[in-house]
């Protein structure tokens, strides 16, 4: 696929996805995304943010102080703090955002691994990988199944497991430290039953409309170099350095005593 064919599609999926998270179920699903993630953004400090999806930004909680989003081209950029790219390519450093949040990008991405790739490559040592998506065990899939449905937001796309996930991110050296679910909601029902959701964020039940996974980059543990001796250097001085001239002097001292005693008897 061609640069400007990826632009008009990533467009468009931009375009319905703002109508379905400006509609009213978009909006309470929203608020239950925020409710979800806002615990592990409050206490998230750095410089810089990026959010890469449709909706409205959900880190606005988070004290990061400079904070981005994205979009596919400068029509659909809704403030100046926003990046316009292939988000395959992201005209980013190397390790250089402390928090990065891909929101239910992956699902029409064509090559969703690309984006899991810059998505990683940017985000620091130290920083935390958030992506969220549809649940393709969560009361939603029903509809999912459905042929007509898939053609329609937000059902169009591919959902894919938390499993598969996992791997592209043990690919480039990430790992996932969570994995929590919302949207919590009878087949067919409305995203309103807030005792639904609290039930199911209680006990994290895998059944959420969504899922979030927080993963950090791998970090590797140091081990202390040990120095390999030879067994035939133990018996030389050589290895011994300024001690060996220490024992060279205290040996060659006691042979002096001892003569001076043999001398006398």
């Amino acid at each position: 696929m061609s640069n400007s064919q990826m632009t008009m599609t990533l467009a468009q999926a931009v375009r319905e996805g703002r109508r379905f998270w400006g509609s009213e179920d978009g909006v309470a699903l929203w608020q239950a995304q925020r409710a979800c993630l806002g615990p592990l953004c409050e206490s998230r400090f750095g410089a810089h943010s990026l959010q890469l999806g449709m909706a409205s930004r959900l880190t606005d909680m988070c004290p990061i102080h400079h904070a981005m989003s994205w979009a596919p081209t400068r029509a659909l950029a809704q403030d100046d703090a926003t990046l316009v790219c292939d988000p395959s390519a992201l005209p980013l450093p190397d390790e250089s955002l402390d928090l990065v949040l891909v929101h239910h990008l992956l699902e029409v991405m064509p090559d969703a691994h690309h984006l899991v790739r810059e998505a990683a490559r940017v985000t620091r040592d130290d920083g935390m990988l958030v992506m969220m998506g549809w649940n393709p065990f969560g009361a939603d899939v029903l509809g999912h199944l459905s042929p007509a449905s898939r053609r329609r937001w937000p059902c169009k796309g591919h959902w894919r497991r938390s499993g598969r996930l996992r791997e592209w991110l043990a690919f480039v050296d990430f790992e996932i430290d969570r994995v929590d679910y919302c949207g919590f909601r009878l087949p067919g029902g409305h995203i309103h039953n807030r005792g639904l959701e609290t039930l199911g964020r209680r006990y994290n039940l895998p059944f959420g409309g969504c899922y979030l996974i927080v993963a950090q980059r791998k970090q590797i543990p140091v081990r202390p170099v040990r120095t390999l001796l030879r067994r035939d250097t133990i018996t030389s001085n050589s290895w011994l350095g300024p001690a060996a001239l220490h024992r060279d002097e205290r040996t060659g001292r006691a042979q002096a005593h001892d003569d001076r005693i043999a001398e006398v008897d």
